[in-house]
């Protein structure tokens, strides 16, 4: 089925369309439940203001997105990796991880001197 250049409000239960394609749509406000979003890829998307709860994030690649004024609470983040990232202002447990690298790099120099 191609819908295009078509307004529609799509009530979607039940059904696989697994395999579709996306490109230029607008589905802001939309409501997502019970979807298996798995193997997706995902371009220039933009999600802000959404609202994300019990998913299942494992094996996430993220790379060039702009993460400013995430909330994550009761998360699984065992194995998690942040590599060049800008964290000015980012806390865990309301401590400033600024202030946790700062603390644990003077630590390891000092027993390297």
């Amino acid at each position: 089925m191609r819908i295009e250049g078509q307004k529609h409000r799509l009530e979607v239960r039940g059904a696989d369309i697994s395999g579709s394609v996306f490109d230029d749509v607008n589905m802001s406000g939309g409501t997502f439940e019970n979807v298996n979003l798995s193997g997706g890829a995902y371009h220039n998307v933009n999600l802000a203001g959404c609202s994300f709860d019990d998913l299942n994030m494992s094996g996430w690649r993220v790379h060039n997105v702009n993460l400013s004024g995430l909330r994550i609470d009761k998360a699984n983040l065992a194995g998690a990796t942040i590599t060049a990232g800008r964290m000015e202002g980012m806390t865990i447990d309301g401590i400033l991880v600024t202030d946790l690298l700062d603390f644990w790099t003077a630590g390891h120099e000092a027993k390297q001197a």
